[in-house]
């Protein structure tokens, strides 16, 4: 049983979520193409208090009404069968039972859902054990294959475009990790043979 962390906006959710959002509220018109760097400052121009008063107005909003990934649902249905599903999240953890919602509202599995309320994710991937981990932050995805020497799966955007160290592995969507995984899985058990 592998034990997959994933988290959740910009993997299970589509990275450009937020960008009709951000377009109506700085009347504005980004698209994701636009958004190169994570720091959203930089694409919409304004300070980080006024992004960080705007994100907690409407992140209750977007992660409400956010839409599932294409091929998500169907590949982590899969999964559960057979592995561990950990969703660790960089939300704040006021935000659980809303996240929870969703989850539920959308039929999608789990096993546990943990939102850490910041972007360093280490202690609490060590703390699961995770063998594999999902992500679309670049330095969450470096520091964390190389922290806990383990692969991670990282969802190409516009945003995470710098070198990634050998354990990185960038995908484009559900269907290139499902691939990636299942000849993981298979030499996995060839070397527990």
């Amino acid at each position: 049983m592998i034990r997959f962390g994933i988290d959740i906006d910009g993997t299970i959710t589509p990275p450009e979520t937020f960008v009709p959002y951000l377009n109506k509220s700085f009347g504005i018109n980004i698209t994701l193409e636009d958004i190169m760097d994570y720091d959203l400052t930089k694409a919409i121009k304004v300070s980080e208090a006024e992004l960080d008063e705007w994100m907690e107005k409407f992140e209750p909003i977007i992660y409400s009404e956010a839409p599932l990934s294409p091929n998500a649902k169907p590949i982590l249905d899969h999964w559960k069968e057979s592995h561990q599903l950990i969703f660790i999240s960089a939300r704040k953890k006021n935000l659980f039972d809303l996240t929870k919602k969703w989850f539920d509202e959308n039929n999608l599995s789990y096993h546990h859902i943990e939102l850490v309320g910041t972007h360093d994710k280490i202690e609490t991937v060590k703390k699961h054990r995770i063998d594999v981990f999902f992500e679309d932050k670049h330095d969450n995805a470096c520091m964390i294959s190389e922290e806990c020497n383990i692969p991670v799966i990282l969802f190409n955007t516009p945003y995470n475009q710098d070198p990634v160290p050998e354990k990185v592995i960038r995908v484009s969507n559900w269907l290139e990790a499902e691939k990636w995984v299942n000849q993981y899985v298979i030499e996995k058990n060839l070397h527990m043979k």
